[in-house]
């Protein structure tokens, strides 16, 4: 342990508070992930939100001198961070994610999908022509992957769904941070269960696709997060394998699905070796992220034998 107010007057700068909690951070073995992939960046990125600081903050202003009490605040978070192994955006309430903050709590994953990167190029090539004008979001949690959709295309009208009645209240009030209630409605539902019978133009969806292996070797700071948001069934698959039966039901012919599996890519493609994925490259990292075209999911779903499911109302 250390002794704080002895702390406080070593440390002077926020330089120097990011560089001894990074070092804190690397002894104690932490595990990152939830927005940060080192111990550096997450030092960095508790701090900041201790000083309540924009993150695009001057580099200079890092050699500023700290108080003795904005010290305290930074050590405090740094500390909860290393005893508790609690990812940092749940310490703060707030996720910082392609560029917006959403609210953010053990209710729901603190959002971190590389899909980020398809929704700010507009799903091209895929969508290229005309703007998706009705998206759904299919597993929401805080909602911040249909929040995205809704900014990236401001005349679409976007559903936010989750079964955890937990999650969708936060998703209603990330909804409201980002003013938009007049596009964007959150809905408690089991996959597609309560949507309209309407057609959406885009499906778009992260949902449980962990194993019972991969489950059990997860680190600390992934066991603060919704179980159920996790867990796909013995090899993840369960709710992809619904999605998959229902979603072509639920889309425009001309319609998109876009789905992440991770790093279960491997998983899906031994279940379904015959589905015409495209597995998206993306620039800046992240695996797993596949798109089907909807008549290709039809048509694939009519080779396998299966009878269509009526829209749900």
């Amino acid at each position: 342990m250390y002794d704080t107010d002895d702390l406080t007057g070593q440390l002077h700068s926020l330089r120097d508070y990011i560089r001894w909690g990074a070092s804190r951070f690397a002894r104690a073995g932490l595990a990152f992930g939830h927005g940060c992939d080192n111990a550096l960046d997450e030092a960095a990125h508790l701090a900041f939100r201790a000083l309540q600081l924009d993150f695009d903050l001057p580099e200079t202003y890092l050699d500023a001198r700290i108080t003795r009490a904005e010290g305290r605040d930074i050590l405090d978070l740094f500390d909860r961070r290393i005893t508790q192994r609690e990812p940092a955006a749940y310490l703060t309430g707030l996720a910082h994610y392609a560029g917006l903050d959403f609210e953010v709590c053990p209710d729901v994953l603190v959002p971190r999908s590389p899909v980020a990167e398809l929704i700010e190029s507009g799903f091209e090539p895929w969508i290229s022509d005309l703007d998706p004008e009705r998206i759904l979001d299919l597993c929401t949690g805080c909602g911040a992957i249909g929040i995205l959709c809704a900014l990236r295309f401001p005349y679409a009208t976007v559903d936010l769904t989750d079964l955890s009645p937990a999650a969708v209240a936060v998703a209603r009030r990330n909804i409201e941070r980002h003013d938009l209630p007049l596009r964007v409605r959150a809905i408690e539902s089991d996959l597609f269960d309560a949507v309209d019978a309407a057609p959406y133009d885009l499906i778009i969806t992260n949902p449980p696709y962990i194993g019972s292996e991969e489950m059990a070797g997860l680190a600390p700071e992934y066991r603060h997060e919704p179980e159920v948001a996790f867990f796909g069934g013995d090899d993840g698959m369960d709710i992809v394998a619904r999605i998959l039966e229902q979603a072509g039901d639920h889309l425009q012919p001309d319609g998109l699905l876009v789905f992440e599996v991770g790093f279960s890519a491997f998983l899906f493609e031994q279940r379904w070796p015959d589905l015409p994925v495209t597995w998206v490259e993306l620039e800046r990292g992240g695996v797993g992220v596949g798109v089907i075209q909807a008549e290709e999911l039809r048509i694939w779903r009519e080779q396998q034998g299966a009878e269509p499911a009526a829209a749900q109302g």
